[in-house]
């Protein structure tokens, strides 16, 4: 197996634009491009190029009326929305940048970023972000909600459009174009540098090899992942840059609704959504006694996805995927709009079955992988070159290693700068040939695909002295409509084992296919059929490692682990050791027998 691969670049390098000039040179080359969607009552209004670059232009000259000068950070604690994006897209033009922080974040860590980045000023979208910033030492605080970008561009109408030109023109690509935090699975958030040229770089590479996705004339987007993570905000420049059409969703909970109206041809999202896709559409059908038939729908679908990949459907394939296209197939793309033809998923493993999945629908999921640290990107699939089950090849322009001890090591423009304020941390994981230490363990396929096995410092390591990667098992349980959120756990322990949480919509439907009374895990939890159907999820789990590895014992809690619970990051990914805490009592109840 190879132990490092770098791919030719596939743009000229340096890069030597900023974002801020993204919305003028759309304005001048495709002025009457339609790139946003705004809600007008219960349907969408089109914001032309031109419109955009005028907005955002006008709230730039307003942001140099209050005094923001190039190079100052403006804090963002908001959902997403379009007047994120204004505001973002101002910020740069006029040199200084945003600092984004997510609407979960507790005030607490608010605090500490405020204070940490030196914002000069905190905007908000609603009086709980208002509530949870404060007073004490907080910069000024901007609201949103109470019309911030329509004072703006009454404040800065007198400003000159020179002065916009000015501040657009000293702009240099190693200038900053954001600070974006961790999200904090392993402690106290870190603030990533990310410079024009890190972001330039990615976007610009992802236009130049994904193509017809991003340029063809009616291409567009639901944007629902949070602009404070650095893969939304990501995906954000790149439809700008690409010319894609972008509606904004500020709740998960209204994607469904928006995506039936915008009829979306490409999503950007975590692994979790896609199998909330294809959990619902599976509890559809149960709960309308279609339940075989979506089974063996599905079945096939994987198959003929894998297929595709290798040596290419049989006859026999063809014909039930053809007969399933009918039955099944096209009530899913239905659901998400009838047009979604390509996604892009990152943040945590998306499963060989999901993305066999959704691949033998007809529906391509480019999974790649990539930190804050390096711009959320590092390695992809492309659509026209991928391999399910795999987080795809290096980026053009970069490289990866993997190390001795089978960390993966990432090289490139798309490496932050630095982590602010703490050169300790920075000189950790970047060493002095330029390499980013991920603190990911992986391994490099023959043709360069590289596969995610786990976290260094998740690596659970038995009593008997084994070692266990808990993102296999994690993954394949989760696959399962009914399982949520789950944890394995084991480290000094004589075998694996797993706390269980259950999707309650799931579940609901579940009790009512199978005739039982309850419908909560406290009303069900000593139901045989319920823990039969845990087990076959678990048993399937255990067939994709060893023995040593398998998963012994698991219990049932009745909580979530969810985002609110502090369980989860925005990001969906697990805070272990806050877990492991909260749930002490449980994993020894695992061992206890």
């Amino acid at each position: 197996m190879p132990r490092e691969l770098e791919v030719p670049a596939a743009i000229d390098l340096p890069v030597t634009a900023t974002a801020g000039g993204i919305p003028g040179d759309n304005a001048r080359t495709r002025p009457d491009h339609p790139m946003y969607l705004i809600r007008s009552g219960d349907g969408w209004t089109d914001v032309t190029a031109r419109e955009f670059n005028d907005q955002v232009r006008a709230v730039a000259k307003g942001l140099v009326t209050r005094g923001v000068e190039a190079g100052a950070p403006v804090a963002i604690l908001a959902s997403t929305s379009y007047e994120w994006a204004v505001l973002d897209f101002a910020l740069w033009s006029i040199g200084a940048f945003a600092v984004p922080i997510y609407d979960s974040s507790s005030a607490e860590q608010i605090e500490w970023i405020l204070a940490d980045s030196a914002a000069t000023a905190v905007v908000v979208d609603t009086a709980n972000a208002a509530e949870r910033v404060g007073n004490g030492q907080a910069p000024p605080l901007w609201r949103f909600d109470e019309g911030l970008l329509a004072a703006l561009r009454e404040e800065g109408a007198h400003v000159e459009d020179a002065v916009i030109d000015q501040r657009l023109a000293a702009a240099s690509p190693q200038d900053i174009a954001t600070i974006v935090y961790t999200s904090g699975t392993t402690g106290r958030p870190r603030g990533c540098v990310l410079t024009h040229e890190n972001l330039m770089f990615v976007v610009q590479t992802l236009v130049a090899t994904t193509g017809p996705v991003v340029t063809t004339p009616g291409a567009r987007t639901v944007m629902f992942l949070p602009t404070a993570h650095v893969l939304g905000r990501g995906a954000q420049v790149y439809c700008a840059l690409g010319g894609m059409q972008v509606a904004h969703c500020p709740k998960p909970a209204q994607l469904p609704a928006d995506m039936l109206t915008v009829r979306p041809t490409f999503l950007v999202g975590v692994p979790r959504i896609f199998e909330k896709i294809f959990n619902a559409a599976q509890q559809k059908a149960h709960a309308q006694g279609k339940g075989r038939i979506f089974e063996r729908a599905a079945k096939v679908a994987m198959e003929y996805g894998r297929a595709t990949h290798a040596q290419g459907p049989s006859l026999r394939l063809r014909a039930e995927h053809f007969l399933f296209s009918r039955l099944v197939y096209s009530r899913i793309h239905a659901a998400a709009g009838g047009q979604l033809r390509f996604a892009i998923t990152g943040g945590a493993s998306l499963g060989e079955r999901l993305g066999s999945f959704f691949a033998g629908i007809g529906m391509t999921v480019m999974e790649g992988y990539g930190l804050t640290e390096t711009t959320a990107s590092g390695t992809f699939n492309r659509a026209d070159n991928s391999r399910i089950g795999t987080v795809g090849q290096p980026m053009p322009g970069t490289a990866v290693r993997i190390a001795d001890d089978g960390e993966v090591w990432l090289r490139g423009p798309h490496v932050m700068a630095r982590y602010h304020n703490n050169p300790a941390a920075t000189a950790a994981a970047i060493d002095s040939d330029g390499w980013f230490h991920t603190g990911d363990v992986g391994a490099l396929d023959m043709d360069g695909f590289l596969q995610i096995t786990g976290r260094q410092k998740e690596i659970i390591v038995t009593s008997g002295g084994k070692n266990v990667a808990p993102a296999v098992l994690q993954d394949r349980m989760q696959a399962h409509n009914l399982i949520g959120p789950t944890m394995v756990v084991g480290e000094g322990r004589p075998f694996i084992g797993a706390l269980l949480t259950l999707e309650p919509d799931a579940l609901a439907a579940w009790a009512v296919a199978n005739k039982k009374s309850g419908r909560t895990v406290a009303e069900l939890r000593d139901d045989p059929d319920l823990h039969a159907e845990i087990q076959a999820a678990v048993d399937d789990a255990n067939a994709a490692v060893s023995r040593a590895e398998s998963i012994r014992s698991w219990r049932l809690l009745d909580a979530d682990f969810t985002e609110t619970s502090g369980h989860l990051t925005p990001t969906q990914k697990l805070k272990r050791e806050v877990v492991v805490k909260d749930f002490a009592i449980e994993i020894d109840a695992l061992y206890s027998s």
